[in-house]
């Protein structure tokens, strides 16, 4: 995978489930279509999740600065 889709897809994945995990979208959502009996269930996969879209961000970020610095000057 090309590295700028990698932190492409860190960066959307994080602001998603932050979006989810602080502010009620996912609960009204839920709400709305009469699933709030998995609301419950919502930190187990929601705070994983960002964590792991955060990783993917920093490891792309890693990447990007370790090939700017091995590449030569122009």
């Amino acid at each position: 995978m090309k590295n700028e889709s990698l932190l492409k897809i860190g960066v959307i994945g994080s602001v998603i489930a932050a979006l989810c995990c602080f502010t009620p979208v996912l609960v009204i959502l839920l709400g709305a279509v009469g699933l709030s009996a998995l609301l419950g269930w919502l930190d187990y996969v929601l705070l994983p999740a960002l964590f792991l879209f955060i990783a993917i961000t920093v490891y792309a970020l890693w990447k990007r600065k370790k090939y700017l610095s091995s590449s030569p000057p122009s």
